[in-house]
């Protein structure tokens, strides 16, 4: 479990026990607003909670059991990969792992018990009756083959007995049964009811040409490897010269091998220079050390296992450590996620953009996006720009992820549909003539995750008023020419478009919105539906309809999402209130074809 835990109180006689509990996990404490003295509060515990487990962090709930398990359970779909949960008696009595059993539940149920002189309530069969979980081995083990833990642990509880194969890690006593346990760094056939674990002692170097073959590399390790009988999973990390962060063979290297890659400047490397096998002139000229591949796995740590192997393009080198490597040195590639969090309720953001916002260190955006992440942004670094900061803004974070951060961007509505997104690749190809970015910066990993548009959120709300055809424009011209605006705004009138509306309006700019009523009015009826939506997905949404010819400027503002319906888009009065909808043309293609049908039934006839 490498996410550390968030503790949850919902009450003021749960809070003590809770507190007890982070203090001594290192956890954040969050609490229900209005019943607890948190810090960090939040207003409904069920999307909360729910929000938590669904960026993957582990929830210690100080509250009843079923509180929890409504606020999982629709979430619920993957053992493997679900974070845990555990509930604590708000006297800290009794602690239940509810979820995540084998990913370090049960393990973390039994510390907070002993805490808190408690009883934990552990139901997991293989902890029950044999106090260990096979498919959790200790930090710096790996399980070859996880897929038969289950089977394994099966014939345990059946009494078929263990045998013990190189170290017992977990401190069983060896029966000389059917399931064996075999610790070792070499390659070993699993089965059934043999489970291979192996020791991460090695670090692997590498090195290469730009833009190598990622299977000549991979060729290149596997040969390495085979030939010195080093299992693929006694593989800590993979380690390189900082200047090939972006490299494809690297990352797929490391990807494949299920372990981070970790890379060194070459001074870092040089430090090394003493210690290399195969020290050479041309790299040192061409790089500043005279050796990656060797000089990397060093200064991963350990000995020189295996040196420098080389192919036409790459090379690879390995050394071994006395213990298994779980404290990994050099810096990761760093990460810049660009995330959408939709128009700002929680229950649109996406369980993948909850997710990279808890893994990142730090938080960039204009303050009020960050402000609606609520305690999912509590205690992150998080840095806040004004608006009119776009590039600064954009620049900050990638320029900060270069340093091996992992930083989220964070943006309302959807990051690539008039926000951050493009600004950031714009960047990234910016020539430094050109005022781009740094070449640390360029060689970052940039992710970009869909959220929630703001034209999406006020369409729902509406109904389906993007049946048919749509677009969208923005009214903005602080970066596109007006005569843009008003030559596309024609465009879309005639093509008969529904349009949405983005940046309808600002303080000083009020003109454009009317024109474009104005130009729509000559290519549509004046009864034509328009939907304003503000503040969507917040407390304070306000949704309302108007004809095109009484649409008025005064009533929109920056927040507002303006829906202007086609010719063809209707407004119904249902039992639900209003529903905008745009006909997609069904009900006349099948009047159409059953038309077509009967005609050549009267033909067949005659």
């Amino acid at each position: 479990m490498a996410v550390t835990p968030v503790v949850v109180a919902l009450s003021a006689s749960g809070e003590t026990t809770a507190a007890k509990i982070a203090a001594a996990l290192g956890a954040e404490l969050h609490g229900r607003e209005g019943r607890t003295s948190a810090k960090i509060s939040f207003p409904n515990a069920l999307d909360h909670v729910r929000d938590l487990f669904a960026a993957g962090i582990p929830v210690i709930g100080v509250c009843a059991s079923g509180i929890l398990i409504r606020a999982v359970a629709p979430l619920l779909n993957d053992k493997t990969t679900e974070p845990p949960v555990i509930s604590v008696s708000d006297d800290g009595s009794v602690v239940v792992p509810l979820l995540g059993g084998h990913r370090g539940a049960n393990r973390l149920a039994q510390q907070i018990a002993q805490l808190l002189d408690a009883k934990a309530a552990i139901t997991t069969a293989g902890d029950v009756a044999l106090g260990i979980a096979l498919d959790e081995p200790p930090l710096g083990y790996r399980l070859s083959n996880p897929e038969n833990a289950k089977s394994a642990m099966a014939a345990l509880l059946a009494g078929e007995g263990v045998s013990l194969e190189g170290e017992n890690i977990f401190e069983l006593t060896d029966q000389g049964g059917e399931v064996v346990l075999s610790v070792t760094e070499t390659p070993d056939a699993p089965g059934p009811k043999r489970l291979v674990y192996h020791p991460q002692r090695y670090a692997l170097g590498v090195g290469c040409a730009r833009n190598a073959d990622p299977e000549e590399l991979w060729q290149n390790v596997s040969d390495m490897l085979s030939d010195q009988e080093v299992a693929l999973g006694a593989i800590a990390s993979v380690n390189t010269i900082d200047l090939k962060a972006d490299e494809p063979a690297m990352n797929v290297l490391a990807t494949r091998l299920g372990v981070p890659l970790r890379l060194f400047t070459a001074a870092e490397l040089e430090m090394q220079a003493d210690r290399l096998a195969n020290p050479s002139e041309v790299v040192f000229a061409e790089v500043g050390c005279h050796g990656v591949a060797e000089g990397a796995a060093l200064a991963a740590g350990g000995t020189l296992f295996a040196e420098k192997r080389k192919t036409a393009n790459t090379t690879c080198a390995l050394t071994r450590s006395e213990v298994p490597l779980t404290t990994l040195k050099g810096r990761a590639r760093g990460r810049l996620s660009v995330v959408g969090i939709g128009p700002g309720q929680a229950s649109w953001r996406t369980p993948e953009v909850s997710k990279l916002i808890s893994e990142a260190e730090e938080l960039v955006g204009y303050g009020l996006y960050i402000d609606l992440l609520g305690s999912l942004a509590a205690g992150k670094i998080r840095s806040d720009f004004p608006l009119g900061g776009e590039e600064d803004r954009c620049r900050y974070a990638l320029e900060q992820a270069a340093q091996g951060k992992n930083v989220a961007l964070v943006c309302s509505g959807d990051a690539g549909i008039y926000a951050m997104g493009a600004l950031v690749f714009e960047l990234l190809a910016r020539k430094p003539e050109e005022h781009g970015v740094s070449d640390a910066a360029r060689r970052v990993e940039v992710i970009c995750s869909p959220g929630v548009s703001a034209l999406q959120g006020a369409a729902a709300r509406a109904g389906a008023p993007l049946g048919h055809d749509f677009c969208a424009i923005s009214l903005s011209d602080l970066l596109t020419p007006r005569d843009d605006i008003l030559r596309r705004l024609k465009a879309a009138a005639e093509g008969d478009f529904v349009i949405a509306f983005y940046n309808p309006v600002s303080k000083k700019r009020r003109t454009i919105l009317a024109e474009a009523r104005e130009i729509l009015l000559k290519h549509r009826p004046a009864d034509t539906p328009v939907m304003l939506a503000s503040n969507l997905g917040r407390s304070t949404e306000h949704v309302r309809y108007r004809r095109l010819d009484a649409l008025e400027v005064d009533e929109v503002d920056m927040l507002t999402v303006v829906l202007v319906g086609s010719s063809n888009t209707r407004l119904a009065h249902l039992g639900e209130g209003p529903r905008m909808f745009t006909p997609r043309g069904y009900a006349r293609r099948i009047d159409g074809d059953l038309q077509g049908v009967g005609n050549r039934h009267l033909e067949d006839m005659q």
